[in-house]
């Protein structure tokens, strides 16, 4: 069992996760929050939102300038203070969203794919569609590589778009809510391995490490973290991982935030 006193770091989903899926309030999380800041504990987010909308809710979460993981794990934001690394201040892996969105056109277009895209609408529709304020919707366009989209069309035809996209280096990955499309090469468990490296790198010595999430696009996240929570979640397929034994990991009876809670409260209560 993990305990706080020992070097530990959380990977977070944010959507469905520690925030609500419908209200997007957080404050059941809060006593957790301030208890990993005042033990040094980094509370990275990771998540499909984009980087400055991540920044804006790291700023509100009152989090620092920690790194984070954005759409999908094609961004990685780096910590404040890492400002003596080449890749400073993001690393951005893959296809850069102008290119994805049109070959996503082209596909519309040429195939007849139904989908509508963040692109496709206003910040006023997004905020319609997730709950999410003013702010956070016009953030949440601001994709740097990847595009998030509603998916209109049959299940036979979203295996033929996702074969599409594999042939051509995208990959289509289901979210909480939303499906997304990335280069292949980024990914959630590329970006946490990639963090965790660039942490034991600069610091001399291994961080344990706690992953919270609670939809499919969480799967590789939960599977490259020492720990998992499972957060009870509104995807009907619920999150399918390699190594689901109870030693590492802990499903939720709770959703969204109180989940988040329940979740570190089974994994760090002895602490």
């Amino acid at each position: 069992m993990p305990e706080l006193d020992q070097p530990l770091i959380v990977f977070t989903d944010v959507e469905g996760t520690l925030l609500d899926s419908h209200t997007q309030l957080w404050e059941p999380a809060r006593d957790w929050l301030l208890r990993l800041k005042q033990h040094n504990v980094p509370v990275v987010l990771c998540s499909s939102k984009t980087a400055v909308e991540m920044m804006l809710l790291q700023k509100e979460l009152d989090l620092g300038a920690q790194p984070l993981i954005a759409e999908n794990g094609a961004v990685i934001q780096l910590a404040g203070e890492w400002q003596d690394e080449e890749e400073y201040p993001r690393l951005i892996t893959g296809s850069p969203h102008e290119e994805i969105q049109r070959i996503l056109q082209q596909l519309r277009e040429n195939d007849g794919f139904k989908f509508t895209t963040f692109s496709d609408v206003n910040e006023q529709t997004i905020r319609e569609w997730t709950g999410m304020n003013l702010r956070h919707a016009e953030l949440s366009r601001l994709h740097e590589a990847s595009e998030s989209l509603i998916w209109r069309d049959t299940d036979e035809k979203m295996l033929e778009f996702t074969a599409t996209l594999s042939s051509l280096g995208l990959q289509f990955v289901q979210g909480a809510r939303f499906w997304h499309v990335l280069d292949e090469r980024g990914g959630k468990d590329q970006a946490v391995t990639w963090l965790l490296s660039r942490f034991q790198e600069r610091e001399e010595f291994r961080r344990v490490s706690i992953g919270l999430g609670d939809g499919p696009n969480d799967a590789p996240l939960l599977d490259t973290t020492d720990y998992a929570v499972v957060v009870k979640g509104l995807n009907r397929e619920g999150v399918r991982l390699k190594d689901n034994s109870p030693e590492r990991v802990y499903h939720t009876r709770q959703s969204g935030p109180d989940g988040w809670r329940e979740g570190l409260d089974y994994w760090l209560s002895s602490s």
